[in-house]
């Protein structure tokens, strides 16, 4: 018998787990195609804040999440031995009006109160940066220091690597047993579209490349609505798309071409180099566009956690942290609009 039975091997239920047994339980994770397979298998790795303005529970809880991260990260490294390419290395946006201007000026005040002192919102001259930085018609950007980074693909091995130092099992199938949580993603968006019969989920397609550019020191760039992600072995991420429509949910296409052109033009510092990997996935996304969390819609007395669509990692390790208090301790810590009736 296990104490927590956690399906699904993605952010979500991996991060789960890992909460879990942080607490003592006895934890298996179950998922027909192993870990990272779905949308936690992906390129970017973006972990970026919402603005400093018009407070509401998600930007709270999205925020301490991120504060959250790297004592997590460094917790799963220190207990399985494998990187998850984690960074807080910040990130760069370009300011190219007046009026966007003002408004970073107005963020960055209220960056001060809203982020308690644990982060940044700057307004700062492109021309101190670098060569590393975004062209500014303004001749400003904006530099967070609450934005960071990971490898996506690299922090799933991480967590299935010291949850198995800490004895969990990590299985294709097994029964039910303990408290259960569904951390399912598509799949398990499109059974509740089934069975309550409307939309309550989607998978939305997204497109990124990677390419061989080394700015491993250098923040994110947020940039003509693209993330560029530097990583920790000398790789850059570019994405991504957002498809509603599309044939084939895993392949790269013509969206994709355009998008690289995209990151050429916006960055010139970009071209010539090489483009060492293309990939296309679908991520979950719920009506809301929130997570979903907390009491199962159709399972009684079981337990989601599903929708992370862009968002997923940088919220991961406060997911966590309010599931295991849900599941084990009885604690109900969850935002409202994180519920499951917010999406149905």
């Amino acid at each position: 018998m296990v104490d927590v039975t956690v399906r699904g091997a993605g952010i979500f239920g991996l991060s789960i787990a890992w909460a879990c047994v942080q607490r003592g339980a006895t934890v298996r994770v179950i998922d027909p195609h192993g870990p990272g397979h779905g949308a936690s298998g992906g390129l970017v790795g973006a972990l970026a804040p919402h603005v400093p303005e018009n407070w509401n529970p998600k930007k709270a809880f999205q925020f301490d999440s991120l504060i959250m991260a790297e004592p997590f990260w460094a917790d799963v490294q220190a207990t399985g031995g494998v990187s998850s390419g984690y960074g807080r290395t910040g990130r760069l946006q370009p300011i190219n009006d007046q009026n966007a201007l003002e408004l970073a000026h107005r963020r960055a005040v209220s960056a001060q109160t809203l982020w308690q002192g644990k982060a940044e919102w700057q307004v700062r001259p492109v021309a101190g940066i670098g060569p590393w930085a975004p062209p500014s018609a303004t001749g400003f950007v904006i530099r967070d220091t609450l934005s960071a980074r990971m490898q996506p693909r690299r922090a799933c091995a991480a967590l299935v690597a010291a949850l198995q130092v800490r004895g969990v099992e990590i299985a294709t199938d097994a029964p039910d047993q303990g408290h259960m949580v569904h951390a399912t993603g598509v799949a398990g968006l499109e059974e509740l579209n089934r069975a309550l019969g409307r939309q309550v989920g989607s998978g939305i397609k997204g497109q990124a490349a990677l390419l061989r550019f080394d700015a491993r020191d250098g923040p994110q760039i947020f940039a003509d609505g693209l993330h560029f992600v530097p990583h920790a072995d000398g790789t850059l991420a570019v994405g991504s798309t957002t498809e509603r429509d599309y044939d084939d949910a895993t392949a790269t296409d013509a969206a994709l071409e355009d998008l690289i052109a995209r990151a050429m033009a916006v960055l010139p510092v970009l071209h010539g180099a090489a483009v060492v990997e293309r990939r296309a996935g679908l991520r979950p996304r719920t009506k809301s566009r929130a997570p979903m969390l907390g009491a199962h819609p159709l399972y009684p007395g079981q337990f989601i956690a599903n929708g992370g669509f862009k968002i997923g990692f940088g919220m991961a390790p406060k997911v966590a942290e309010v599931m295991a208090d849900l599941m084990l301790e009885g604690r109900d810590a969850i935002p409202d609009d994180f519920r499951a009736d917010a999406s149905l």
